[in-house]
Order: structure tokens, then sequence, then C-alpha cells
């Protein structure tokens, strides 16, 4: 059984996920570094896979739109 996350854990885990570029970082160290408790490990694994679903949307929407602007100007 792993030990139960504290308030103070959660409010430091949320702080270092508002920075930029440390949250990214701080993400895959807690899903694959191996030493964070499985609560936050599966937490971030979650938290990565949502965010490559976001970029694989917006590369998808991004295409559309720049399809359609240049099919527009011809």
């Amino acid at each position: 059984m792993a030990p139960v996350i504290s308030l103070k854990e959660w409010m430091i885990t949320i702080l270092l996920l508002a920075i930029p570029l440390v949250n990214i970082i701080m993400l895959f160290v807690w899903a694959f570094g191996g030493g964070a408790n499985p609560s936050k490990s599966n937490y971030a694994k979650a938290a990565l896979i949502w965010a490559a679903i976001g970029i694989v949307l917006y590369i998808i929407f991004g295409v559309i739109i720049f399809g359609a602007m240049m099919s527009s100007m011809r």
C-alpha cells in the first residue's frame, strides 16, 4: 500500500505544474522516474496522454485550417 499523498504535497505538485517547462520535465520524472507515489505517477501519465492528444488535435486542426486558407487563395 502506498501512502496517501498529503494536501501539502498536492499543493506543491500543482505549483510545480503551473511553471512552464518545469511542468513537462516533472511530469516525465513522476511518470517514468520510478520513485514517485503510484497515484502521482498515474496522474502524470494521464496528463502526458492528454497533452499528446491535445498536440495531435492541434496539428490536425492547424493543417485543416492552413489547407482551407491555401485553397481559398487560389
